[in-house]
């Protein structure tokens, strides 16, 4: 044999060995799945579709009104026409008396138009409002994200947690939407039910003549209990199938997932904007068409399992709930029709009788079918709770942060540690520094040394795990949280504008309107004076076109000249710019800085840059090297440390200065992590 043969042999042997793997890591997936939907027991299972129902319910309280009334006249409805239609044929099979078939005629057309007319009506209402459940659930959604503390919004596990949740939606449909059409059904096949009743009763009541010889058994009590057993037992059947169906569906959730992220990943290798240069220079589309083609693929991807089962198990199951549904309408002809052959009742109740019983069991299946897919759904519908029962842990504080006119406050660290959920390792180790209103404050550094962990905890985005944070001496999280974090306008290095108007992106927060004179010289203020100009709408200019076709697209250095704007019309005491001129030219970033003092004012400037120039700008400087401070002081004098950590960074970047270094403007005061 061949070398190459070898090589093949073990390549396949190994293809073959992690497809294996791959099976069995999904078949224990399912297997846990299918664990924590059986151990939901009859009573949590009632609880959860109870406060989902009173959740809805008080989100959108006329939508299960005008559902409720839709489903008893789409229930009832049926009847009616059975009612009359039954009279219409009694007569055509009797005397056939044209006035009376006249009649019958008038009051079917009336009533079925009247009833029919009446239901429209009702549907256009009830689908107007069903409309707005989407916008319903991403608001939940988004007030929870919002409002729950930012540690547990920015920790991976809730992020896992609303995957699966959006992921349950997407594959099968389960989830707190769900609950709607469980209502929906549920009120309908209740409504059918009734009317169904009223009209079977009479069908075991009218008896079969005695001169009707052996089909007058039909009128024995026996006969009759053993026909409802019989119709009880298939109408039970039915609906306990489709759910062992349902569960089967279920059963695929974990794999579904990989392979919708997976599907839906490689969408947005092809659908966003930013990877439009990528795609076509490393040609990714051919990987993306690769990995859909492998995740669709019938023999080895994720749907294999699926289609396996639908094949077998999960198609048997479906096919016998419809098959069963099918022999209890064979029971209920046969019944209905011997009855009549023995002169029961006349041909024209025929219709009437079997449309009922049918109805009946229909009903009584659907409810059935329902209460099976509530518990199905349970599972998901825990998921969904325990999201939106993330509790805020964080202590929110009670004092008022003092108003100072004169701006004097002062931010102390005091032996300040902070370690990441589910992390053992130290983000920031021991800090401990000082800084007063006024003061012009670099953090720059390697990556990871704890430079935007600083920012989150001196906003409070977190709490330290050890030590504390003073404001004026104060433990800042005796504060009131909302309006600690008013004294901070920060510009993110991942900031974020809006598809709205330059003024109200620059007057973010301002509800009421805002003060269009502020909001146009914080803009020149922040060097947007050439290109504000040039700008016929002014501040009602529209950013990109996501909500109109007249929007403008903005480069990214003008997008962070309107974030450092944004900053500066918040009028902070502290301001906080995070790479602020990460995305500007070298001639932007030179008027930035000459503008520096004017941009500040008085408040206190914290900057983290890798641009070592920029600290020459500040009045000191503290070394940040993982977690820990290093080194602490002014530009000179941390570059007079020859072995300092700074030395050696400034040194590093000193050959892309040039040996040209431009004088000192003013002191300044910079923290390099």
């Amino acid at each position: 044999m061949k070398v190459k043969d070898f090589h093949s042999m073990d390549s396949h042997a190994a293809r073959e060995s992690g497809r294996l793997s791959m099976m069995e890591d999904y078949s224990k997936m399912r297997d846990h799945e299918k664990e924590k939907r059986e151990g939901l027991s009859w009573k949590e299972v009632f609880l959860l579709n109870k406060r989902a129902v009173l959740l809805w319910c008080r989100e959108c309280p006329k939508l299960f009104i005008s559902t409720a009334l839709h489903s008893a006249i789409a229930a009832l409805v049926p009847y009616l026409t059975l009612c009359f239609s039954a009279g219409l044929l009694d007569e055509l099979a009797g005397a056939r008396r044209r006035e009376e078939l006249i009649r019958w005629i008038m009051i079917l057309l009336v009533a079925d138009a009247g009833a029919y007319l009446l239901k429209a009506l009702v549907f256009r209402w009830k689908e107007a409002l069903s409309a707005t459940m989407y916008y319903h659930g991403e608001a939940r959604i988004s007030r929870k994200i919002l409002s729950m503390d930012f540690c547990a919004a920015d920790d991976t596990a809730t992020h896992e947690l609303l995957s699966r949740i959006r992921q349950r939606e997407h594959w099968s449909g389960w989830g707190i939407h769900r609950i709607y059409w469980h209502f929906e059904r549920l009120t309908e096949e209740l409504f059918r039910i009734i009317g169904a009743a009223a009209l079977t009763v009479s069908l075991f009541c009218l008896p079969v003549p005695e001169e009707a010889g052996r089909l007058a058994l039909l009128n024995s009590p026996l006969f009759i209990l053993l026909l409802a057993l019989v119709m009880a037992g298939v109408t039970l059947l039915s609906p306990y199938l489709s759910t062992l169906a349902e569960m089967c569906v279920m059963d695929h959730d974990e794999s579904m997932k990989r392979g919708n992220r997976n599907y839906f990943f490689c969408l947005d290798l092809f659908r966003e904007e930013k990877r439009a240069l990528d795609m076509r220079i490393y040609r990714q589309d051919l990987f993306g068409l690769k990995r859909i083609r492998k995740t669709a693929s019938v023999k080895d991807g994720v749907l294999r399992d699926v289609i396996r089962d639908a094949r077998g198990r999960m198609g048997i199951l479906f096919g016998l709930s419809a098959a069963t549904s099918r022999l209890f309408m064979g029971a209920a002809y046969l019944f209905v029709c011997l009855k009549a052959w023995g002169g029961a009742f006349g041909v024209g109740s025929v219709t009437r009788y079997i449309g009922a019983i049918t109805a009946l069991s229909a009903g009584l299946s659907g409810v059935l079918k329902v209460i099976g897919e509530a518990r199905v759904n349970s599972d998901t519908l825990k998921m969904t709770f325990e999201f939106l029962d993330i509790p805020n842990e964080m202590y929110q504080g009670s004092l008022t942060v003092e108003k100072r006119s004169d701006r004097k406050y002062e931010v102390e660290f005091r032996n300040v540690s902070f370690r990441y959920p589910h992390t053992q390792i130290w983000a920031l180790k021991n800090i401990s520094l000082k800084f007063r209103v006024g003061e012009r404050l670099a953090v720059v550094g390697q990556n990871g040394s704890g430079k935007t962990t600083f920012i989150k905890l001196l906003c409070r985005l977190y709490d330290p795990t050890e030590g504390e944070i003073l404001l004026n001496g104060i433990d800042i999280r005796k504060y009131n949280y909302r309006e600690y974090l008013g004294i901070f306008s920060v510009v993110f290095q991942d900031f974020q504008l809006l598809a709205m108007s330059l003024g109200e992106n620059v007057a973010a927060g301002s509800s009421r309107g805002y003060d269009r004179k502020r909001a146009e010289a914080c803009i020149r203020m922040a060097g947007l004076s050439e290109w504000f100009a040039a700008r016929e709408e002014g501040l009602d200019t529209i950013l990109y076109k996501d909500l109109d076709e007249k929007g403008v697209k903005i480069s990214g250095g003008e997008a962070q000249k309107i974030a450092i704007a944004r900053s500066l019309y918040h009028d902070a005491p502290f301001i906080i710019l995070d790479e602020p001129t990460a995305a500007l030219d070298p001639v932007a970033e030179y008027e930035i800085y000459t503008k520096f003092n004017e941009i500040v004012g008085n408040r206190t400037a914290i900057y983290i840059s890798h641009r070592l120039t920029s600290c020459r700008f500040c009045d000191e400087i503290v070394v940040f090297h993982e977690g820990s401070i290093l080194q602490k002081g002014s530009h000179e004098e941390l570059l007079s440390e020859e072995g300092g950590k700074y030395y050696e960074l400034w040194s590093a970047q000193a050959q892309y200065y040039g040996k040209e270094q431009p004088s000192l403007d003013s002191p300044h005061k910079v923290i390099y992590s």
